[in-house]
């Protein structure tokens, strides 16, 4: 009988991932911090992959100095979502170095951004959310099977229902502020979807979630007066509501926790989580001809058909 990992909101400490080796984006704060730490505590091996160098080596020496562990259990490697070069440079060191991954978990993420490109010239929300996500995933597909029974775990968000989030497919880099971040949350969504019924069959299950609305840094931009004023203002008026309504850090990452580690989630796939349990999508979310049509232009746009397979994964 399988037990049932979840008790009051929190994820049962008791579950072992000694032995699991897990890559986890944007993991030198907020929810993926924790969700670092709490994977160490249960003796998995994190790679903690990062654009900022020097606090994802501050973040690792404070998970170490909490939990007490080897060295060994934690490790930094540079990638930079907001470049499509990047991602290939990472991707391929993991194939190269590593044996194989058990659990992947795209966490990190921009929110309420200034109107900025990335390298690649995409707007910014959907560059990073979405397509270097994208591509991070499929280049470390063939090793994610080769590791089978493994997981691919999506933090997407309830903001995917908000604002006009619909995709506007004739200019995939169209819309500012809040509507173009829920657009990219709907597309983590339909790629979650997609990806878990081309990998059927393969023992990687896919699933996406909602963390909550949490007290973390993603809302920093709302902080920086200089860069628009009414986004300090709304920073200012938001302020007591987070700390009274909003999830902290720790509950916030429960969700991301439990689809990474819960045995009865071993062979759910292609499902969406909220508060560690299965929730409903939007119908923007459920479209397969959405989710198609996406997976198609996300390929084009990031070049997936001209790469080369890496070669085999050493035994």
């Amino acid at each position: 009988m399988i037990m049932k990992s979840v008790r009051n909101g929190w994820v049962r400490s008791d579950i072992s991932m000694v032995g699991k080796n897990v890559i986890i984006t944007g993991a030198n704060a907020g929810i993926g911090f924790i969700t670092t730490r709490d994977l160490v505590i249960r003796g998995g091996r994190v790679i903690l992959a990062c654009r900022n160098m020097e606090l994802a080596m501050a973040a690792k020496d404070t998970i170490l100095k909490e939990t007490g562990k080897e060295e060994k259990c934690v490790v930094v490697k540079k990638l930079d979502l907001s470049s499509l070069q990047s991602i290939r440079d990472f991707a391929h060191d993991i194939n190269q170095t590593e044996r194989r991954i058990d659990v992947l978990i795209n966490n990190a993420g921009v929110m309420l951004c200034p109107e900025t490109k990335t390298k690649d010239g995409f707007e910014s929300h959907f560059g990073v959310n979405h397509l270097g996500h994208f591509l991070l995933t499929n280049l470390l597909l063939d090793l994610l099977k080769h590791s089978a029974p493994s997981r691919v775990v999506i933090v997407a968000s309830e903001a995917h229902r908000i604002g006009k989030t619909y995709i506007q497919w004739s200019d995939m880099n169209s819309g500012e502020g809040l509507d173009t971040y829920c657009r990219s949350k709907l597309m983590n969504i339909l790629f979650a979807r997609e990806l878990s019924d081309r990998l059927k069959g393969t023992g990687v299950t896919v699933n996406s979630l909602h963390p909550g609305v949490i007290r973390s840094g993603l809302w920093h931009h709302l902080h920086d007066e200089e860069l628009s004023i009414w986004r300090w203002v709304l920073h200012q008026s938001m302020n007591p509501f987070m700390k009274m309504f909003w999830k902290s850090p720790e509950y916030g990452a429960q969700t991301t926790i439990y689809c990474s580690v819960a045995p009865e989630l071993l062979n759910v796939t292609g499902k969406y989580f909220s508060d560690c349990a299965i929730a409903y999508e939007s119908g923007e979310a459920k479209s397969k001809r959405n989710a198609v049509k996406l997976w198609n232009i996300s390929c084009e746009l990031t070049g997936i058909n001209e790469l080369i397979t890496f070669p085999t994964h050493r035994l």
